[in-house]
């Protein structure tokens, strides 16, 4: 999957896959992650946050199924 660099202290970059419904997101820890079933209003806004960090902990990390691909 394609990911788009972003500008964040926790997040690195971020990509996604609308007919999957799949958010995927590396971490400037190292690790990434698939998120699963997220709509696209959620990775929109995301992209669009102006605390991609902040918006990840209030909207996805404990909203979405997630598993580590990297």
């Amino acid at each position: 999957m394609n990911r788009q660099p972003v500008s964040s202290s926790n997040l690195r970059s971020v990509g996604y896959d609308p007919d999957r419904s799949v958010l995927e997101i590396e971490f400037h820890s190292g690790g990434v992650y698939q998120y699963t079933a997220v709509p696209p209003g959620v990775h929109q806004g995301l992209m669009s946050a102006s605390s991609k960090g902040t918006y990840f902990h209030q909207n996805i990390k404990s909203s979405y199924s997630y598993h580590k691909v990297g």
